[in-house]
């Protein structure tokens, strides 16, 4: 890609400077007496670079007791993997945060190195309460960490929860305070997806909730494949307008 040099003489390109300056050759008789090709001032075309904006996904997942825990932590680890690979040449990176008894733990720091996902994804923690407000505002530390360490960062969300907080950080409800920090992250325009991991029988309408206040779409999987999650995060990034 390039654009009129307009009297700007650096980073020129040469290609786009020459298709120019072609149509005009026949018309440059007297300075082509010269020189084989008359190039003038007015063809110099100078490149446009793009910058290359940085995905970052950051998966949150509840790791409490669940029917599907076991599906969960499979889906989660495949679409990670996935992600890893695919993003293998680029600069994308992925991390992982998991919430389960009482805490949050950053398992996988945000990186594109398949080899420290796999070792980090050996053994997550599961069993336990839900601590979803302790997972959001981790989610939020790291996002913002990472927005500070790398301003050209595009962050994508992705939850994948039951939306059943029961565990509070501070002195406020446990449902009311991980809603809290959803409107705190959806306030600072992060991409979210929630993925509701509550059976249809049981479910109670709290994941829907928790993706209106993020201002986030909400999936609902019948049968979490890794696949699936893969591609459903990359429809995300690629309706968000993120660069491939």
């Amino acid at each position: 890609m390039a654009r009129p040099a307009n009297g700007k003489t650096n980073d020129i390109a040469f290609d786009a400077t020459i298709r120019a300056a072609a149509p005009f050759q026949n018309q440059r008789q007297e300075q082509r007496k010269y020189m084989a090709f008359a190039i003038l001032p007015g063809d110099l075309q100078r490149k446009i670079r793009v910058k290359r904006m940085a995905n970052l996904v950051l998966f949150l997942v509840d790791a409490s007791w669940s029917m599907a825990v076991a599906e969960r932590m499979n889906a989660t680890k495949g679409a990670i993997l996935s992600l890893l690979t695919d993003a293998y040449q680029r600069r994308d990176r992925v991390g992982l945060i998991v919430f389960q008894k009482d805490r949050a733990t950053l398992v996988l720091p945000p990186t594109n190195s398949v080899q420290l996902a796999q070792r980090a994804l050996m053994e997550i923690p599961v069993g336990g309460k839900t601590p979803l407000s302790a997972g959001l505002l981790m989610a939020h530390d790291v996002l913002t960490r990472e927005k500070r360490l790398h301003p050209d960062v595009q962050p994508l969300l992705l939850v994948m929860t039951d939306g059943a907080g029961n565990v509070a950080i501070g002195i406020k409800p446990p449902l009311e305070e991980s809603l809290h920090f959803a409107d705190t992250i959806a306030d600072e325009k992060v991409r979210a997806v929630v993925v509701n991991m509550e059976h249809a029988a049981f479910d109670q309408g709290l994941a829907q909730q928790l993706a209106d206040h993020l201002k986030a779409p909400c999936y609902r999987l019948g049968e979490i494949k890794a696949e699936n999650l893969y591609h459903t995060v990359r429809e995300e990034m690629n309706s968000a307008g993120l660069k491939r």
